[in-house]
């Protein structure tokens, strides 16, 4: 078990400290994403992070040694200045050159920093396309002088920060090349003496807490696509902290032999929903690897 890299600061998922009520909400418009891959038949993590200020996009690539867990190298990329909006870096890791490559010229952007078209990322090992974003392939590799080939990078986890007032929606899925879908967490705080929490995906209620003042943190297990994901929450901030705080939502997808026989049965002993935010990802290495979502809550004012 292990968290997403460590070396990337504020662009790595630390989740025991992700409540800190210290946080700018402004600060926090990025998306983290890290991708299993391997590296001269080494495993390693990529983590890209896409992120939003008043001033533009960026983008933040690195690479991470998953069984030393250490930060090999990494690269940051300002696409608002023109000239940065496509090209290429160098970096050195695994005793080769890896390359960077990126095209961000014509890239469409909604309302969060992630791009939705019309853009590639590629990283370069040993003449080696390790690792492919986007729907401009055929470019990608025009650029790099790589012959197209499949790749066995694997979508692993996934950090955002999500804002709302009482409705918080994203798009989501919950496993590599999975299907995408609409998930959204409802609850409502303010003047409410019993608040609720719900959970929808693709519209359908999958998950409802009451007496949430008294379960303010805990677990549940919902079906989706047929695979078992597991629901943990922490809305501490959001009924006793500051108005700055957030609440913290993981979805961890659970690999079939780990499927659990309660699937969405309720939790109903409180001392058994406190779920410490400090628990570890699983270890990328292992062969059951299941994908974990993690949503950073924010209520605007």
């Amino acid at each position: 078990m292990r968290d997403f890299p460590s070396c990337f600061g504020e662009n790595g998922v630390q989740v025991a400290d992700s409540s800190s009520s210290n946080a700018s909400k402004n600060a926090q418009n990025l998306v983290t994403c890290v991708y299993q891959c391997r590296i001269r038949g080494r495993s390693c993590l990529i983590t890209v992070t896409w992120s939003k200020s008043l001033m533009g996009q960026g983008l933040s690539v690195g690479v991470d040694d998953s069984s030393a867990n250490q930060c090999l190298c990494k690269v940051d990329i300002k696409p608002w200045l023109f000239s940065k909006r496509k090209g290429s870096k160098s970096l050195e890791a695994y005793s080769c050159k890896i390359g960077v490559y990126w095209d961000l010229s014509l890239a469409k952007f909604g309302s969060g920093p992630e791009p939705s078209e019309g853009f590639y990322v590629g990283v370069v090992a040993d003449m080696q396309m390790v690792l492919l974003l986007g729907d401009m392939g055929k470019e990608a590799y025009k650029k790099t002088s790589v012959s197209p080939s499949p790749s066995d990078a694997l979508f692993v986890a996934k950090k955002e920060h999500v804002f709302g007032k009482r409705v918080f929606g994203t798009k989501a899925q919950f496993c590599h090349n999975g299907r995408i879908h609409d998930l959204m967490i409802e609850c409502d705080t303010v003047g409410v003496n019993d608040p609720l929490l719900m959970i929808r995906v693709d519209g359908k209620n999958l998950m409802q807490v009451k007496r949430l003042r008294w379960k303010f943190r805990g677990n549940y297990t919902i079906l989706v696509d047929g695979m078992a994901v597991e629901v943990y929450w922490d809305v501490h901030n959001w009924l006793f902290g500051t108005s700055a705080g957030n609440a913290v939502f993981m979805f961890k997808a659970l690999p079939a032999m780990d499927e659990k026989l309660w699937i969405s049965q309720p939790i109903t002993n409180p001392s058994t929903l406190h779920w410490s935010f400090s628990q570890r990802f699983q270890d990328p290495k292992s062969q059951n690897l299941g994908f974990s979502l993690v949503l950073y809550a924010w209520k605007n004012e």
